[in-house]
This record gives C-alpha cells, structure tokens and sequence, in this order.
C-alpha cells in the first residue's frame, strides 16, 4: 500500500478536556481544555486542509480527550460533511453522551462512533477508567447506540490488568452486536507510563489469540501492535504454532464461550498503516505528529500545510520507506510489519528503532 502522497486517518484531538480520568489515558487528559486549543475558525481551515489532500479524502477521526466538551463541535461536524470529508467520532463515555449527543452524532452524518471497553466487569473496567458506574453506562450506550441506527467500534486497550478478560470482552461485545473490535496495544506515554505493559511472549500471544477471534465474525484491528501482521501471514500459511499458556487459556475460552472458527479467513489485514505512513495526527492546539503516541512535533496547522508536511517530512518518508534500524530493519517482514514507531521511541528515543514488544526481536 502507497500512502505516499495521502493518509487514509487523519486523528483530531479537538480538546484535552474529558470526564473520565483513565489510568492509560494518552493525552493526560484533565478536566478543563487547556490554552492554545484551535478556534472553531481555525478547526475550518484545517478541515479544508484536510481536503485539500484530494479525493478520496482522508478519513477524520475527532477524538480527544472528550470532542463532545467542545461547544463547537456540532459545527465542526456540519462544515466536515458539507466538505465532503468521511468522519468518525470517539467520545467518552459520560453523563454528557446522552440521547440527544447520539442522535445528533447519528443525523451529522458520522460513519461510525467509538466507544473504549477496557474490562468485561465493573471492577476492571471502572478502575482502568477512575469512574465508577462507567462500565454499566458503557454497555447501555452501546446498546442504544446500535438500536438508533449508529456504527458502533469498540476500542479495547491491552495491559497487565486485563488481558485474561480478552476472551470474555471479545463475547460481551459480539452478544451486543458489536462488528469492529479495535484492540490498543500499551504505549507507555502520558498517563500509561504508570501502568504495566505486557511482554513479546505475552504480546505474541495475544495476537494468536486475537487471530483466532477474528474468525468467529468479527472485525478485529490493532493500533500499536503491527506485528499481527506477521502472525496472520503465517498462521494463513502454517496453521496454529503458538503454545503459550496464555494463548492457549485465551484460546480455550473462546472457544468455550463462542464455539469453534466459523469463518475460513480471518479479518486481521496482512499489510497497513503505520504512525506517519497512512495515519497523521493533528494535536489540540495544531501540532503536528505522525501519531497520537509519538510526541514529536513535525510543524503546526495554523502556519503551516498538513499535506506538505505529510508528504516532505523526513521522518515520515523515512518510516514510509522502513529505513528502520535493529530487529526491525532487519526482518523479512519489515514492509508488511515495519513495528510500532511509537513503542520505539517510548523504548529508546528513536522512532526508527526496533519494537521490543516483537517477538522477532528475541529470534534475531
């Protein structure tokens, strides 16, 4: 895939306001938006630089913090569809998500809506997430989301805490209906350089795992963990290798709670984006970054052009040709692959290095 001249995402983090506190919380975000965030005209110019990449547009994520803590963002969603730019949203879940917030999410034209289920209990879900109650609302939202007519993806994210409930997520989610499970492996930044990640061993088993969930019918996508790739090119090829106890109590479980694969593919894609190659990411106050983990600020919106900087920037090009250093730029399956950038950098200051979370890197 060429992602040279346009990203297919383009992430928007329109506020650093939000409701919830998560222990994970990328943004570090806080209760109130900070100084230095885009004004509604700004938020225009750079909807327009987002179409000026060409059609087909990039798809706009608006998330945040909390996009809905914007006044503006009813706005902000009309001049984005009167552009003519595809939009997703991905709101928190809080007191302001209400019926009235779906449905005027639903009517803006929005092609789906993401919500974050980090436990299959109360208990885990509302520690990760420092609210309490958020694990019942999460569920009731869904639920209604989906019967007003809304695409619903469930956002997931990986980490000590939680990673024996994968299996019981995965059938919560799919008795709700739910069609897209997007599964967040850790990076260790902002909030989430407090919480324990999990290891190449335990990271290689929850791709098996999430391969054999993505044949029971579902969706099933990663963000951080690219490696997947690899295991999905190779179990397509050699069938099952890998014989953890981890995977193998996930595994079981699965099967137990959903019976045995159905499908004779699985969804998990075998090439796609990497941080800077198909993906940018537009800061609340216009930074420019080639991902919402990798805090390296490439230029700013309000003075300069999104789609020059995404197609001349050095790093970018950079990780778009996998002049990738170590394990990384080494492996055969560098260009289906390439490792995350963003765990690189957390691990070594280098958005060129190696991803230790690979299980290649310990092969090598």
């Amino acid at each position: 895939m060429d992602f040279s001249s346009k990203p297919v995402l383009v992430f928007w983090e329109l506020t650093k306001a939000c409701g919830l506190a998560c222990k994970h919380c990328r943004a570090s975000a806080i209760k109130t938006p900070l100084p230095g965030e885009l004004t509604t005209k700004e938020g225009f110019r750079l909807l327009e630089q987002v179409a000026a990449f060409g059609r087909p547009y990039p798809v706009l994520i608006f998330t945040g913090g909390d996009p809905l803590m914007r006044n503006d963002f009813p706005e902000l969603l009309a001049y984005a569809k009167n552009l003519g730019i595809k939009f997703a949203v991905s709101p928190a879940v809080t007191d302001i998500l209400t019926h009235e917030k779906l449905v005027e999410i639903r009517d803006s034209g929005a092609t789906s809506v993401s919500v974050s289920l980090d436990g299959a209990c109360k208990e885990t879900h509302d520690g990760i997430r420092s609210v309490d109650g958020t694990f019942e609302k999460t569920l009731e939202t869904i639920k209604h989301a989906i019967s007003i007519g809304l695409n619903i993806q469930v956002n997931t994210t990986v980490m000590r805490r939680n990673v024996n409930e994968l299996a019981k997520i995965f059938h919560l989610i799919k008795s709700l209906g739910i069609k897209t499970w997007e599964v967040f492996f850790l990076i260790k930044v902002g909030r989430g350089t407090k919480i324990e990640e999990l290891n190449s061993d335990e990271y290689e088993s929850v791709c098996n795992f999430l391969y054999d969930a993505s044949m029971l019918g579902m969706t099933v996508r990663t963000v951080e963990g690219p490696f997947i790739r690899r295991i999905s090119i190779t179990r397509s090829k050699e069938g099952r290798y890998w014989n953890s106890s981890l995977y193998k109590d996930l595994s079981s479980e699965l099967n137990a709670l959903n019976g045995k694969q159905t499908l004779a593919t699985s969804t998990i894609a075998t090439h796609g984006t990497l941080d800077g190659d198909g993906i940018i990411f537009i800061a609340h106050d216009g930074d420019v970054y080639p991902g919402g983990f990798i805090p390296i600020a490439l230029g700013n919106v309000k003075s300069d052009n999104l789609a020059r900087i995404y197609r001349e920037d050095p790093l970018l090009k950079d990780i778009r040709n996998r002049k990738i250093l170590g394990d990384c730029g080494v492996c055969e399956f560098k260009n289906d692959c390439g490792g995350s950038r963003a765990r690189a950098y957390a691990s070594s200051d280098n958005p060129l290095g190696s991803d230790p979370a690979c299980i290649k890197a310990k092969i090598f």
